[in-house]
Protein backbone atom coordinates (compact mmCIF):
# COMPACT_ATOMS: atom_id res chain seq x y z
CA UNK A 1 0.00 0.00 0.00
CA UNK A 2 1.67 3.16 -1.40
CA UNK A 3 1.96 6.28 0.55
CA UNK A 4 -1.53 8.58 0.43
CA UNK A 5 -0.66 12.31 -0.34
CA UNK A 6 -3.22 15.04 1.41
CA UNK A 7 -4.16 16.35 -1.74
CA UNK A 8 -5.57 12.96 -2.58
CA UNK A 9 -7.60 12.89 0.90
CA UNK A 10 -8.45 16.98 0.21
CA UNK A 11 -9.96 15.38 -3.27
CA UNK A 12 -12.09 12.78 -1.53
CA UNK A 13 -13.03 15.07 1.55
CA UNK A 14 -14.70 17.36 -1.77
CA UNK A 15 -16.45 14.56 -3.51
CA UNK A 16 -17.69 13.27 -0.28
CA UNK A 17 -19.62 16.26 1.13
CA UNK A 18 -20.66 17.23 -2.33
CA UNK A 19 -21.83 13.97 -3.47
CA UNK A 20 -20.71 14.93 -7.27
CA UNK A 21 -17.71 14.33 -9.02
CA UNK A 22 -18.57 17.16 -11.02
CA UNK A 23 -19.59 19.64 -8.46
CA UNK A 24 -16.45 18.89 -6.45
CA UNK A 25 -14.14 19.48 -9.24
CA UNK A 26 -15.99 22.47 -10.55
CA UNK A 27 -16.76 24.55 -7.83
CA UNK A 28 -14.63 23.49 -5.09
CA UNK A 29 -11.48 22.48 -6.40
CA UNK A 30 -11.14 23.72 -9.67
CA UNK A 31 -10.01 21.11 -11.88
CA UNK A 32 -11.12 19.00 -14.78
CA UNK A 33 -13.73 16.41 -13.41
CA UNK A 34 -11.66 14.01 -15.59
CA UNK A 35 -8.45 14.77 -13.84
CA UNK A 36 -10.39 14.63 -10.14
CA UNK A 37 -11.89 11.05 -11.22
CA UNK A 38 -8.25 9.77 -11.78
CA UNK A 39 -7.28 10.83 -8.51
CA UNK A 40 -9.81 9.31 -6.94
CA UNK A 41 -8.94 6.41 -8.64
CA UNK A 42 -5.20 6.12 -7.91
CA UNK A 43 -6.53 6.55 -3.90
CA UNK A 44 -8.63 3.70 -4.02
CA UNK A 45 -5.89 2.03 -5.87
CA UNK A 46 -3.64 2.75 -3.00
CA UNK A 47 -5.90 1.98 -0.20
CA UNK A 48 -6.95 -1.20 -2.29
CA UNK A 49 -10.67 -0.64 -1.71
CA UNK A 50 -12.95 1.02 -3.31
CA UNK A 51 -14.52 4.52 -1.91
CA UNK A 52 -17.34 5.64 -3.51
CA UNK A 53 -20.70 4.30 -5.15
CA UNK A 54 -21.18 5.51 -8.60
CA UNK A 55 -24.11 5.88 -10.74
CA UNK A 56 -25.29 7.80 -13.12
CA UNK A 57 -27.54 10.19 -10.69
CA UNK A 58 -25.76 9.94 -7.90
CA UNK A 59 -21.86 9.34 -5.95
CA UNK A 60 -22.09 7.67 -2.04
CA UNK A 61 -19.77 6.27 -0.07
CA UNK A 62 -19.14 2.74 -0.02
CA UNK A 63 -18.32 1.18 4.08
CA UNK A 64 -14.68 1.91 3.41
CA UNK A 65 -15.13 5.32 2.61
CA UNK A 66 -17.33 6.07 5.11
CA UNK A 67 -14.88 4.86 7.70
CA UNK A 68 -12.01 6.99 6.10
CA UNK A 69 -13.94 10.15 5.98
CA UNK A 70 -13.49 11.24 9.26
CA UNK A 71 -10.39 10.50 9.29
CA UNK A 72 -9.28 11.97 6.72
CA UNK A 73 -11.37 15.29 7.95
CA UNK A 74 -8.98 15.13 10.84
CA UNK A 75 -5.81 14.65 9.17
CA UNK A 76 -6.74 17.73 6.85
CA UNK A 77 -7.41 19.69 10.06
CA UNK A 78 -4.26 18.67 11.64
CA UNK A 79 -2.21 19.74 8.98
CA UNK A 80 -3.79 22.99 8.54
CA UNK A 81 -3.31 23.35 12.20
CA UNK A 82 0.50 22.83 11.80
CA UNK A 83 0.83 25.00 8.94
CA UNK A 84 -0.87 27.64 11.20
CA UNK A 85 1.55 26.43 14.04
CA UNK A 86 4.65 26.52 11.87
CA UNK A 87 3.90 30.18 10.45
CA UNK A 88 2.93 31.22 13.68
CA UNK A 89 6.60 30.33 14.95
CA UNK A 90 8.24 31.47 11.99
CA UNK A 91 5.92 35.26 12.15
CA UNK A 92 7.23 35.30 15.94
CA UNK A 93 10.91 34.38 14.66
CA UNK A 94 11.08 37.46 12.11
CA UNK A 95 10.24 39.59 15.44
CA UNK A 96 12.49 38.53 17.46
CA UNK A 97 15.51 40.26 17.85
CA UNK A 98 18.57 38.53 19.36
CA UNK A 99 21.71 40.69 20.96
CA UNK A 100 25.09 38.82 21.25
CA UNK A 101 27.53 39.41 24.46
CA UNK A 102 30.95 38.33 24.64
CA UNK A 103 30.02 39.10 28.89
CA UNK A 104 27.37 39.09 31.42
CA UNK A 105 24.30 41.49 30.17
CA UNK A 106 24.12 44.42 31.75
CA UNK A 107 21.35 44.15 33.95
CA UNK A 108 19.17 47.14 33.45
CA UNK A 109 20.03 46.64 29.92
CA UNK A 110 17.24 43.98 28.89
CA UNK A 111 14.52 46.10 30.61
CA UNK A 112 15.55 49.26 29.27
CA UNK A 113 15.89 48.13 25.95
CA UNK A 114 12.15 46.08 25.72
CA UNK A 115 10.47 49.04 27.08
CA UNK A 116 11.92 50.97 23.83
CA UNK A 117 10.79 47.79 21.63
CA UNK A 118 7.35 47.75 23.08
CA UNK A 119 6.93 51.27 22.73
CA UNK A 120 8.53 51.92 18.59
CA UNK A 121 7.97 48.37 17.46
CA UNK A 122 4.34 46.66 18.46
CA UNK A 123 4.78 43.02 18.81
CA UNK A 124 8.24 42.69 18.64
CA UNK A 125 10.63 40.88 21.39
CA UNK A 126 14.45 41.06 22.11
CA UNK A 127 16.70 38.39 23.14
CA UNK A 128 20.01 38.69 24.67
CA UNK A 129 22.75 35.72 24.58
CA UNK A 130 26.21 35.20 25.65
CA UNK A 131 28.30 34.10 23.05
CA UNK A 132 31.73 32.29 23.23
CA UNK A 133 35.07 34.21 23.01
CA UNK A 134 35.96 31.85 20.57
CA UNK A 135 33.32 33.59 18.08
CA UNK A 136 35.22 36.71 17.20
CA UNK A 137 32.17 38.82 15.57
CA UNK A 138 29.69 37.82 18.41
CA UNK A 139 27.77 35.49 16.20
CA UNK A 140 26.70 37.96 14.00
CA UNK A 141 28.76 36.05 10.92
CA UNK A 142 27.13 33.33 11.41
CA UNK A 143 23.71 34.52 11.96
CA UNK A 144 23.21 33.24 15.40
CA UNK A 145 22.29 36.66 16.70
CA UNK A 146 20.62 40.09 15.25
CA UNK A 147 23.18 42.36 16.63
CA UNK A 148 26.50 42.46 19.37
CA UNK A 149 27.40 44.43 22.36
CA UNK A 150 30.99 43.65 21.56
CA UNK A 151 34.32 45.10 22.50
CA UNK A 152 36.87 46.07 19.16
CA UNK A 153 38.44 44.73 17.48
CA UNK A 154 36.60 41.99 15.36
CA UNK A 155 37.58 40.73 12.48
CA UNK A 156 37.91 43.18 9.11
CA UNK A 157 36.26 42.49 6.45
CA UNK A 158 32.85 40.14 7.14
CA UNK A 159 30.47 43.34 6.41
CA UNK A 160 29.70 44.38 10.12
CA UNK A 161 28.79 48.06 11.29
CA UNK A 162 29.77 49.57 14.43
CA UNK A 163 28.67 52.43 16.27
CA UNK A 164 31.43 53.08 19.24
CA UNK A 165 29.20 54.04 22.13
CA UNK A 166 32.49 54.52 24.70
CA UNK A 167 36.01 54.14 25.27
CA UNK A 168 37.45 53.01 28.13
CA UNK A 169 40.73 52.73 30.13
CA UNK A 170 42.24 48.70 30.29
CA UNK A 171 43.04 47.98 33.80
CA UNK A 172 45.17 44.32 34.43
CA UNK A 173 43.54 41.67 36.99
CA UNK A 174 46.14 40.25 39.30
CA UNK A 175 46.08 37.39 42.35
CA UNK A 176 45.60 39.88 45.69
CA UNK A 177 48.88 38.65 46.71
CA UNK A 178 50.95 40.35 43.34
CA UNK A 179 53.85 42.28 43.74
CA UNK A 180 51.99 45.53 42.44
CA UNK A 181 48.85 44.73 44.09
CA UNK A 182 49.51 47.24 46.73
CA UNK A 183 49.68 50.03 43.74
CA UNK A 184 46.66 51.77 42.85
CA UNK A 185 47.76 52.28 38.82
CA UNK A 186 50.69 50.28 37.13
CA UNK A 187 52.98 50.95 34.33
CA UNK A 188 52.15 48.64 31.38
CA UNK A 189 55.79 48.35 31.27
CA UNK A 190 55.64 47.06 34.57
CA UNK A 191 53.39 43.81 33.54
CA UNK A 192 55.21 43.25 29.81
CA UNK A 193 57.56 40.38 31.68
CA UNK A 194 54.58 38.95 33.55
CA UNK A 195 52.42 35.80 32.01
CA UNK A 196 48.82 36.35 30.84
CA UNK A 197 46.14 34.26 30.12
CA UNK A 198 45.20 34.43 26.69
CA UNK A 199 41.89 34.92 24.88
CA UNK A 200 41.25 31.57 22.60
CA UNK A 201 43.33 31.54 19.39
CA UNK A 202 39.98 31.96 17.24
CA UNK A 203 39.37 35.21 19.08
CA UNK A 204 41.71 36.52 16.35
CA UNK A 205 42.78 40.39 17.15
CA UNK A 206 40.35 40.26 19.99
CA UNK A 207 43.28 38.24 21.75
CA UNK A 208 45.94 40.44 20.61
CA UNK A 209 44.30 43.45 21.68
CA UNK A 210 44.00 42.22 25.24
CA UNK A 211 47.27 40.67 25.66
CA UNK A 212 48.69 44.22 24.25
CA UNK A 213 50.64 42.73 21.86
CA UNK A 214 51.08 46.36 19.49
CA UNK A 215 52.26 48.00 22.89
CA UNK A 216 54.62 45.32 23.93
CA UNK A 217 58.64 45.36 23.24
CA UNK A 218 59.03 41.77 23.48
CA UNK A 219 56.73 38.49 22.47
CA UNK A 220 53.90 37.96 25.53
CA UNK A 221 54.22 35.28 28.00
CA UNK A 222 51.07 33.71 27.79
CA UNK A 223 50.43 30.99 30.78
CA UNK A 224 47.08 29.75 29.98
CA UNK A 225 43.83 30.65 27.68
CA UNK A 226 40.26 30.77 28.99
CA UNK A 227 37.59 30.33 27.12
CA UNK A 228 35.14 31.81 29.56
CA UNK A 229 35.21 34.66 32.38
CA UNK A 230 34.90 32.27 34.83
CA UNK A 231 37.85 30.07 33.41
CA UNK A 232 40.07 33.23 33.28
CA UNK A 233 39.60 35.27 36.59
CA UNK A 234 40.16 31.40 37.84
CA UNK A 235 43.14 31.42 36.52
CA UNK A 236 44.28 34.77 37.44
CA UNK A 237 42.89 33.65 41.27
CA UNK A 238 45.31 30.66 41.01
CA UNK A 239 48.63 32.55 40.11
CA UNK A 240 48.74 31.37 37.10
CA UNK A 241 48.78 34.71 34.42
CA UNK A 242 47.18 38.31 34.43
CA UNK A 243 44.96 39.75 32.64
CA UNK A 244 43.81 42.81 30.87
CA UNK A 245 40.21 43.89 31.06
CA UNK A 246 38.08 47.03 30.64
CA UNK A 247 37.23 49.45 33.50
CA UNK A 248 33.40 48.39 33.13
CA UNK A 249 34.63 44.61 33.65
CA UNK A 250 37.07 45.14 36.67
CA UNK A 251 34.20 46.94 38.43
CA UNK A 252 31.71 44.50 37.00
CA UNK A 253 33.61 41.28 38.25
CA UNK A 254 34.36 40.68 41.56
CA UNK A 255 36.31 37.32 42.36
CA UNK A 256 37.66 36.45 45.67
CA UNK A 257 41.37 36.48 45.05
CA UNK A 258 41.72 38.59 42.54
CA UNK A 259 42.40 42.94 42.75
CA UNK A 260 41.83 44.91 39.41
CA UNK A 261 44.53 48.07 38.96
CA UNK A 262 43.58 50.86 36.31
CA UNK A 263 46.97 50.64 33.70
CA UNK A 264 48.66 53.55 32.17
CA UNK A 265 50.49 53.19 28.92
CA UNK A 266 47.92 52.00 26.76
CA UNK A 267 45.34 52.93 24.18
CA UNK A 268 41.51 52.68 25.17
CA UNK A 269 39.17 49.97 25.01
CA UNK A 270 36.15 50.65 22.36
CA UNK A 271 33.01 49.28 23.45
CA UNK A 272 30.52 49.13 19.95
CA UNK A 273 26.85 48.06 18.65
CA UNK A 274 27.30 46.02 16.05
CA UNK A 275 24.89 44.45 12.86
CA UNK A 276 25.37 43.46 9.78
CA UNK A 277 26.34 45.98 7.12
CA UNK A 278 23.69 44.56 4.98
CA UNK A 279 20.71 43.94 7.36
CA UNK A 280 19.00 47.31 6.66
CA UNK A 281 15.74 46.31 8.56
CA UNK A 282 14.26 49.30 10.43
CA UNK A 283 13.99 47.31 13.81
CA UNK A 284 17.82 46.40 14.13
CA UNK A 285 18.50 50.21 13.87
CA UNK A 286 15.67 51.35 16.66
CA UNK A 287 17.76 48.33 18.98
CA UNK A 288 20.78 49.36 18.17
CA UNK A 289 19.93 52.91 19.28
CA UNK A 290 18.75 51.87 22.55
CA UNK A 291 21.57 49.59 23.17
CA UNK A 292 23.88 52.48 22.76
CA UNK A 293 21.30 55.08 24.83
CA UNK A 294 21.26 52.28 27.63
CA UNK A 295 23.96 50.71 28.26
CA UNK A 296 25.73 52.22 31.99
CA UNK A 297 28.82 52.23 33.12
CA UNK A 298 30.57 52.11 36.33
CA UNK A 299 31.59 55.88 37.39
CA UNK A 300 35.69 55.37 36.81
CA UNK A 301 34.69 54.40 33.63
CA UNK A 302 36.50 56.79 31.03
CA UNK A 303 33.73 57.36 28.12
CA UNK A 304 33.66 59.38 24.95
CA UNK A 305 30.40 59.24 23.46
Amino acid sequence: MGDVHLRDLRYFVAVAEEGSFTKAATERLFVSQPALSKQIRQLESRLRAELFTRSARSVTLTPAGEALLPRAKELLAGWEAALAAVTSAAEAARRTLTVGLHARTPPDLPAAVARVVDEQLPGYRVEFRQVSWDDPATGLVGELVDLAVAWLPVHDGQGLSARIVAREERWVAMPAGHRLASHTEVEFAELEDEPFVALPIAAGPMREFWLAVEQRSAPVRIAAEAHTAEEMFGAVAAGTGLVLLSATNAARYRWPGVVCRRVRGLPPAELAVLWRSADRRPAVRVVADACARHIHWPAHASMNR
